[in-house]
């Protein structure tokens, strides 16, 4: 162990400024044995570091290296595993425990005691021992005797110095003059006692003559330490001096990054102000429109529209996170709410008013029409009304309950206006075909023969253009393609077959009846494709709205398809006379004249057709398409009246 010992105290620690002091041959405890040695060393340079190396014998060769190695301030225990038997077994406790069975109890006592000498001495005791026997720790104790004896070792080896070259060099030589150097050592080491202390008496002899060069050396060297003195009080007044620049610099920038972080803030505040301001900022100007704004002049309307479109932007925009804090934001909110509410206010009551003023305004224009078989223009109404689209649309995104209030208050007016408007119409009407009727019953019951020979040859007539018209609703389908010039040429030939077959006199009422009918239709046709058309545009529930319409229509839950529901509603309240009307003329004219049911029946399939051409859902095709189907019913009753008559002798060759 001694020959081992000595190999790693050459090969391994002194390259490294090591001193072994103990070494313990180990393998891990459970595993296939690989047997290490564990190294107490200490380093020659101050201040002295303590550690225990694992070294391990190479496989390729007769020579060890390093293999790991832990700081001895690292170790937190020392567990002998059982102090009162002999167990080659011990722990030690680094970072984690480091399980050993020792080649001999011996070795691990030994190498324990070392650790335990070198805890004492270097480590003031941090390092605990368990499971080590009391008697061990006493005779490694370092008190009397046993002090001297145990760190004898330790204090030569603390000692012991290892030669230089030039030390070896110097020896060799030596020992080649003394020719009995090897051979008789005593005589050899004598004669160099007598030759080191002629040097020392050399040396006291010269130190002694040198005596007043030694005092002046000393005077020089207590020069140089009150120099010294007196630079180490400069050094220090410098260094406060240095330490108080040093405190100002911390200070100074300390102070520039608060700056630059209040330079930041008010970068990001201005920003943020300039948000506000741009966005959340409405002029006077538009203030004063909204409270105060005229609502009768193109100007204050346009005025309106434009602050009312400021308004809506002003609420609409997008906050960032935290300016609902702010007190003013929420101060200027509170003002938009206010402004909104106002405007909404002083124009929900305005459009009123304008409903009523001009229901009363076409009321009284109702006279001008009595004579004549012609229905009231509401294109004035319309046309001022248009103008405030924008702000019924404005109405519509802010405050949807007033919205739907003025679409009510609208639909009650005009209900009572259409409703007399139409009322009135039908009644001139019905006074036209009933002055017809009365100027041809005189001749009614002489023409008989002649209508039904006519009724039947036009009836032939119109099977053969159109096809069998019967009691199924398909016919209607067949005679609703045809072109409006077949129809025109269809109606003028079954006139003209009335007049070969008929009396002067019937084919005149019939022909002053077909006018008044296509006048009917003509007038209400204008009147509710218009009045359709003002709704969709001044209630903003347009037929076909553009792919941004629909997009704002979804945001407020209300579908194109809804749209279509909505003007189909309105416009059933508006005009929910009509249909009564034109049902009730219809019966009228059928109770005048059967035969007139045919006349109906080719006019109302033209308009029924054009009515679908210019929009399939508008409530004029609807509702002239519900008119068609009684038509066609008196007409396939007719129709069912006079089969008889085609087998009577006069329509036998």
């Amino acid at each position: 162990m001694t020959a081992i010992k000595h190999a790693l105290q050459r090969d391994i620690f002194t390259p490294n400024d090591e001193r072994l002091l103990s070494i313990v041959n180990v393998c891990k405890a459970g595993k296939k044995k690989k047997n290490c040695f564990l190294c107490a060393t200490v380093t020659t340079e101050r201040p002295v570091q303590v550690r225990v190396v694992k070294v391990k014998k190479s496989d390729k060769g007769d020579f060890y290296k390093r293999q790991m190695a832990w700081e001895l301030r690292d170790l937190a225990e020392v567990d002998a595993k059982d102090a009162s038997k002999e167990n080659p077994e011990f722990d030690l406790h680094f970072e984690k425990v480091y399980r050993w069975v020792a080649s001999s109890t011996a070795e691990k006592n030994s190498f324990i005691s070392c650790i335990w000498k070198l805890n004492q001495r270097y480590l003031r005791k941090k390092v605990e021992f368990v499971n080590v026997s009391s008697q061990l720790l006493e005779e490694s104790a370092p008190s009397g005797e046993s002090q001297s004896v145990a760190g004898g070792d330790e204090d030569a080896l603390d000692d012991y110095q290892e030669l230089n070259a030039r030390e070896e060099q110097d020896i060799e030589g030596m020992m080649e003059v003394c020719e009995y150097a090897i051979s008789n050592a005593e005589a050899f080491a004598e004669k160099l006692s007598k030759e080191l202390q002629v040097l020392d008496g050399a040396n006291i002899h010269s130190i002694m003559a040198s005596e007043k060069q030694v005092n002046i050396l000393m005077q020089l060297l207590d020069e140089a330490l009150s120099e010294v003195d007196t630079i180490e009080g400069k050094m220090s007044s410098y260094e406060e001096m240095l330490q108080s620049v040093k405190e100002q610099m911390d200070q100074i920038s300390q102070s520039n990054r608060l700056i630059q972080i209040s330079n930041t803030n008010n970068v990001k505040l201005l920003d943020e102000i300039q948000f506000l301001v741009n966005y959340m900022d409405l002029s006077k100007g538009h203030i004063r429109a909204l409270q105060e704004g005229d609502l009768s002049s193109s100007k204050g309307i346009e005025a309106c529209i434009n602050a009312s479109e400021a308004l809506l932007q002003c609420m609409n925009v997008a906050l960032r996170p935290g300016h609902e804090k702010v007190m003013a934001v929420k101060q200027q909110q509170h003002l938009f709410t206010e402004l909104r509410d106002t405007f909404a206010r002083r124009l929900t009551n305005h459009l009123n008013n304008v409903f009523v003023h001009q229901g009363h305004d076409q009321s009284s224009m109702l006279s001008q029409h009595m004579a004549e078989l012609t229905l009231p223009k509401h294109s004035p109404l319309h046309r001022d009304l248009l103008r405030y689209a924008k702000l019924m649309e404005w109405l519509k995104n802010t405050q949807r309950e007033k919205y739907e209030g003025l679409s009510r208050t609208y639909v009650d007016y005009m209900t009572r206006l259409y409703e007399r408007e139409i009322k009135d119409f039908f009644e001139v009407a019905k006074i036209k075909m009933a002055g017809t009727a009365k100027e041809g019953k005189g001749n009614k019951f002489a023409t008989l023969p002649r209508k039904e020979s006519a009724l039947k040859q036009e009836t032939e007539s119109l099977h053969g253009s159109s096809g069998k018209l019967t009691g199924s609703t398909s016919s209607l389908n067949k005679l609703a393609v045809q072109g409006s010039s077949s129809r025109r040429s269809q109606s003028s030939s079954l006139l003209d077959m009335g007049n070969m077959s008929a009396s002067d006199l019937d084919v005149a009422d019939r022909t002053k009846f077909d006018k008044i009918f296509e006048q009917v239709l003509s007038e209400l046709e204008p009147l509710c494709l218009a009045e359709q058309d003002f709704i969709s545009k001044f209630f903003k529930l347009q037929q076909h709205p553009t792919l941004a319409q629909v997009e704002v229509e979804e945001s407020d839950g209300v579908v194109p398809s809804r749209q279509k529901d909505m003007v189909r509603l309105m416009m059933n309240k508006v005009f929910q006379s009509i249909e009564t009307e034109l049902n009730s003329l219809i019966a009228l004219g059928d109770k005048i004249d059967s035969f007139h049911s045919l006349y109906m029946l080719v006019k109302m399939s033209h308009h029924v057709w054009t009515a679908e051409n210019v929009d399939p859902a508008s409530y004029l095709s609807t509702t002239l398409g519900n008119v068609l189907v009684t038509v066609k019913r008196n007409f396939d009753k007719c129709i069912t009246t006079c089969s008889p008559m085609s087998s009577t002798p006069w329509d036998s060759p």
